[in-house]
């Protein structure tokens, strides 16, 4: 099977860069989807992609900034991503992609297309995760299924850290019952601007 790549920031929810060192988060409207990913013009995030199609050893990086935004609210990428608060959800403009409340076990639905249906849910609440750019705390954790043929489907998942943004980034395919990692990236820096 070919090797998922990493799409933009509107859906893998990809990149900052700048910060060595993990700054403290600010504090966090557990409810508010905004506050797991701040979306501003000229915040960027960084990423590590350690794939198993890379070759041996290799690692990509990756950075995606937010580069401006548009009449209807979305904030544009350098990765062509769009992604805009609303409805109590965090979305691009064909799914939602983080959405309140985070009740572990929560679960959402976003039709992208005739043939495609993406399954979410809140798959870990209050997670720490540990990746290149810091130790975060307060992470939601999102999983995703799209069916992609009648015995495979593809599984993401994204952790966000509060005040950050995505922080880890997996994508499987499951074929057969057989899961092949795809997609393994991982924050390595990011800076925020102030509001």
């Amino acid at each position: 099977m070919a090797a998922v790549p990493i799409r933009s920031l509107s859906f893998l929810a990809v990149a900052l860069a700048a910060c060595a060192h993990s700054p403290a988060a600010p504090p966090v409207a557990p409810e508010n989807p905004a506050a797991y990913f701040p979306l501003a013009v000229g915040n960027e995030w960084t990423y590590l992609d350690r794939s198993p199609q890379l070759p041996p050893g290799a690692v990509k990086r990756r950075t995606v900034r937010i580069l401006s935004r548009d009449a209807d609210g979305y904030f544009l990428d350098s990765d062509r991503g769009a992604l805009r608060a609303a409805h109590g959800c965090l979305e691009d403009r064909m799914r939602r992609i983080l959405c309140a409340p985070f009740d572990l076990g929560r679960r959402w639905s976003s039709v992208v297309s005739v043939t495609s249906t993406e399954h979410y849910e809140i798959a870990a609440v209050g997670e720490t995760v540990r990746v290149p750019a810091g130790t975060f705390d307060g992470c939601v954790r999102v999983r995703s299924r799209n069916r992609a043929g009648p015995d495979a489907e593809t599984v993401l998942e994204i952790s966000y850290a509060p005040g950050v943004g995505p922080v880890r980034i997996r994508t499987d395919a499951v074929v057969g019952g057989t899961s092949t990692p795809q997609v393994r990236a991982e924050l390595e820096s990011y800076r925020l601007e102030e509001r």
